[in-house]
């Protein structure tokens, strides 16, 4: 087990398939990323913070950076945001292309 899949594991279990979904996305998308834990949070380092996601009541909140938002705000303008984070309730499907997108955003900007 890692950091993350702990982290996971202590949600409930309503909220775990949501959680493990943006997780193997993450993953995949991003598989040189180091996994840690970090503001309490799930996040993918290569070196610098990528992307941060973490479990909230009604919603998934991933955390891209007001920078990362910034890039896809036109994309997001459907979905309930903030100036850093983007939120996925839990009884609607995931916006995968849009997460790989961001992911990928974000290590394109981090490895310049």
């Amino acid at each position: 087990m890692g950091v993350i899949t702990d982290y996971i594991e202590a949600q409930s279990v309503e909220q775990q398939p949501a959680l493990t979904r943006v997780y193997q996305v993450l993953k995949q998308t991003l598989p040189d990323a180091e996994e840690r834990l970090s503001y309490g949070m799930p996040a993918f380092f290569q070196p610098k913070a990528l992307i941060y996601f973490g479990a909230n009541k009604h919603h998934i909140g991933i955390y891209p950076t007001g920078e990362g938002m910034a890039f896809l705000a036109a994309d997001l303008a459907d979905f309930k945001t903030t100036k850093g984070s983007w939120h996925l309730p839990y009884d609607q499907p995931l916006p995968e292309s849009l997460l790989v997108a961001i992911a990928k955003h974000r290590l394109a900007v981090v490895s310049d």
